[in-house]
């Protein structure tokens, strides 16, 4: 299991951008990936988020379980999430899965951040 992941985590205004930069999101760092998101809703009263996939090439079942982990934090308190920039294969898995029904998917990461400010 490795140890740590690589991301990036920055606010434009009210929004918090989540930048995974590692090519498999998998059961590797899917744990803490939910620590590290788990983490930032919590304390930095984050009420939108967008969660940057434009590097991850692989993402199995555990990985949308972190970004449903994610989701789910963002519900209760009332906040937003949007996914931006999946790669083709990511983007496949979440459709395949019915979770764009309830996950907005945005084209760009300016795309995800101008919906916010609709």
């Amino acid at each position: 299991m490795s140890e740590n992941i690589n991301f990036e985590l920055k606010k434009i205004g009210d929004i918090s951008i989540f930048k995974l930069n590692e090519k498999r999101f998998d059961s590797q760092i899917a744990g803490l990936v939910k620590g590290e998101l788990t983490i930032l809703l919590h304390t930095d009263d984050c009420r939108k988020l967008i969660i940057n996939l434009s590097d991850v090439e692989y993402c199995d079942s555990s990985g949308l379980s972190a970004i449903l982990l994610a989701y789910r934090i963002l519900q209760s308190e009332e906040g937003q999430i949007r996914l931006a920039s999946p790669t083709r294969n990511v983007r496949k898995l979440i459709e395949i899965s019915q979770l764009d029904r309830i996950l907005p998917i945005c084209e760009t990461l300016e795309e995800a951040i101008a919906d916010f400010s609709n």
